[in-house]
């Protein structure tokens, strides 16, 4: 093959492999295994697919994972609560909710009535980093903020904090995983609500389409199967 041959070969493959990967959406999301991420991934992967693109998902510890999708670093934000653009004017939210996260207090022992957060404060309280309604509620009162919920759930288990605040779902399948016992849910949840998916301003063009998508998806029940799917924990 001469040079000019293998020059144009190159260019093509190179055009062919940019063309290729621009369909991919690259999404950031907290680390650890939480079943509502797993549902909020099937409803987007399929939402993206329906578009005619890829969803690619990246598990970051703590606020990075909103400061780079701000940043545009990755693509958007695979889900939060509403309202994330007042703190991250650069995302876009598509306003059709995934599933609902709720926010509830686990103990091993430590048992009180619940009234809201204030019931919070006589205790010592662990919650993943990076859940910004958890770590706002519980300003001014003693906190360990960990990485991921087994590592909050095993501090539990060692004494070094009285209660565990966060997702349902996520607590219970961390217990589960740990293998640690005597994990009771305390009612009422301290906040029930619905999450959205955000992408960059730069990809803000997406947003009808990927409506549009969501709503079939929940016409035709995809959402529910996905999220039945997602909750415990069956294979894509």
């Amino acid at each position: 093959m001469n040079r000019q041959r293998f020059l144009i070969l190159a260019l093509a493959l190179s055009v062919m492999g940019a063309a290729a990967g621009a369909s991919d959406i690259h999404v950031s999301t907290l680390v650890g295994s939480d079943p509502a991420t797993s549902v909020a991934e099937r409803v987007m992967g399929e939402a993206y697919r329906r578009i005619g693109r890829v969803l690619v998902v990246h598990k970051l510890p703590g606020e990075r994972t909103l400061m780079m999708a701000n940043e545009g670093r990755m693509d958007g934000e695979l889900y939060r609560k509403a309202g994330m653009e007042r703190d991250y004017p650069n995302l876009a939210i598509v306003p059709v909710p995934l599933l609902t996260y709720e926010i509830v207090i686990f103990t091993r022992g430590t048992d009180f009535a619940v009234n809201g957060w204030e019931s919070l404060r006589p205790f010592t309280i662990g919650y993943v980093r990076g859940i910004k309604i958890v770590k706002e509620n519980t300003a001014g009162m003693k906190t360990e903020a960990v990485p991921a919920m087994e590592q909050a759930f095993q501090k539990l288990a060692m004494g070094r904090t009285d209660v565990v605040v966060g997702n349902r779902l996520a607590g219970l399948a961390a217990a589960e995983t740990l293998g640690i016992d005597n994990v009771r849910v305390l009612a009422p949840a301290l906040a029930s609500f619905p999450v959205y998916h955000y992408v960059n301003k730069k990809h803000a063009a997406l947003v009808p389409a990927l409506v549009a998508a969501l709503q079939a998806m929940k016409a035709d029940k995809t959402i529910d199967k996905l999220q039945k799917q997602g909750a415990r924990g069956a294979p894509p």
